[in-house]
C-alpha cells in the first residue's frame, strides 16, 4: 500500500461565500464541496493540530440558514456542471479527480453541535435530490461526541438515507494521549461508546491523525492501544468501513506540531491492517 499524495490546499471559504466551499480532496479522489456548521470557530474539542486558530474571533457569528443554502445550492451546481475547473485555482486538476464527489460537513468547529443538525442534514439532502444529484455522497466529519443526542441520531438516520458516510475521529488508544492531542474535558470513554452506538447502526469511517508533539512522534505503546480500541468497536459488533491514517497537512495553529514522515505513517498503517484486517488507507 503506498502513501497517497496530499493536496495541501484546503480554503476555507471561495470567493464571497461564508458557509460553503469546494476542496480538492485527496481522501475523496475529487471535488468536496464543504459546509462550515460552525464559523463561529466553537469547538468542543481544541485539536493541538487544527490549523483554526481559536486566539482569534471570527467575523461571522451564526449560520444563516438560507443563504447556507443558497451558497450550497450554487456551489453543487457549478461543481456538477463542471464550470468549477475553468476556474484558474481548478484549471489544472488531472481529468481524474474532475468529480464531485460529495459534500462534507465539518468546517471551523464539531458540525454536530449545531443545533438544527437534523434540520440541516434534510434539507441538505432535500437539496441534493432537487439537483437530481442523489449519487453525491452526504460526509459527515466529526469527532462522535454527540451521537447519543436525538438531534444528532436523527440527523445520523437521514445521512443513511441518502448516501451518508460518518468519517469519525480517534486519535488516541488511551485517555492521557487523548487529553494531550483533542484537548477537551468531555470523557474519552464517551467517545469509545458513542463510535461503538454508531457503527453498530451503519458503517463508518475512522479518521486518525498522528504527529509529532514537541518533536516526538507516539509511543509504540500508544499506538499499541490505539489499536486495541480499533479492535474493541469491532468486537462490541461496530461496522468499520476502512481506516484513515494520517498525519498534519495544513500548518496547524500549535507551532509545537509537525507531520511524521511517510514511513512513520506508513508503519502506523500497516499495524492496523496486520492486527485487524480492516482496510487502511495512509496519507
Amino acid at each position: 500500500m503506498n502513501i497517497l499524495p496530499q493536496h495541501t490546499r484546503h480554503p476555507r471559504e471561495f470567493e464571497q461565500n461564508r458557509f460553503v466551499y469546494p476542496v480538492l480532496s485527496r481522501r475523496s479522489r475529487g471535488i468536496s464541496v464543504g459546509v462550515n456548521l460552525n464559523p463561529d470557530k466553537v469547538c468542543n474539542f481544541d485539536c493541538i493540530y487544527c490549523q483554526v486558530d481559536r486566539r482569534s474571533e471570527s467575523e461571522t457569528r451564526f449560520v444563516e440558514f438560507d443563504q447556507l443554502l443558497a451558497e450550497l445550492e450554487a456551489m453543487l451546481t457549478w461543481v456538477a456542471s463542471g464550470e468549477i475547473f475553468t476556474h484558474p485555482q481548478f484549471a489544472s486538476v488531472p481529468a481524474p479527480l474532475r468529480r464531485l464527489n460529495d459534500m462534507a460537513f465539518s468546517g471551523d468547529g464539531e458540525p454536530t453541535t449545531y443545533r438544527n443538525f437534523d434540520v440541516i442534514m434534510e434539507r441538505a439532502a432535500a437539496l441534493k435530490r432537487k439537483l437530481g444529484l442523489e449519487a453525491v455522497k452526504m460526509v459527515l466529519i466529526t469527532n462522535a461526541t454527540m451521537f447519543h443526542r436525538p438531534a444528532v441520531e436523527r440527523g445520523l438516520a437521514i445521512l443513511d438515507q441518502n448516501q451518508g458516510e460518518v468519517w469519525a475521529k480517534l486519535d488516541a488508544g488511551t485517555a492521557e494521549y487523548y487529553k494531550l492531542i483533542d484537548r477537551t474535558s468531555i470523557p474519552f470513554q464517551r467517545v469509545l461508546d458513542n463510535l461503538v452506538l454508531a457503527s453498530k447502526v451503519r458503517p463508518i469511517v475512522i479518521q486518525s491523525l498522528f504527529m509529532r508533539v514537541n518533536g516526538v512522534g507516539p509511543a509504540v505503546a500508544e499506538i499499541t492501544a490505539y489499536v486495541e480500541r480499533l479492535k474493541e468497536i469491532l468486537q462490541a459488533g461496530g461496522q468499520l468501513t476502512r481506516v484513515q491514517v494520517y498525519t498534519v497537512a495544513r500548518p496547524p495553529a500549535e507551532s509545537f506540531v509537525t507531520a511524521l514522515d511517510a514511513s512513520e505513517v506508513q508503519a502506523i498503517a500497516d499495524r492496523v491492517i496486520a492486527e485487524t484486517g480492516l482496510s487502511v488507507e495512509a496519507y
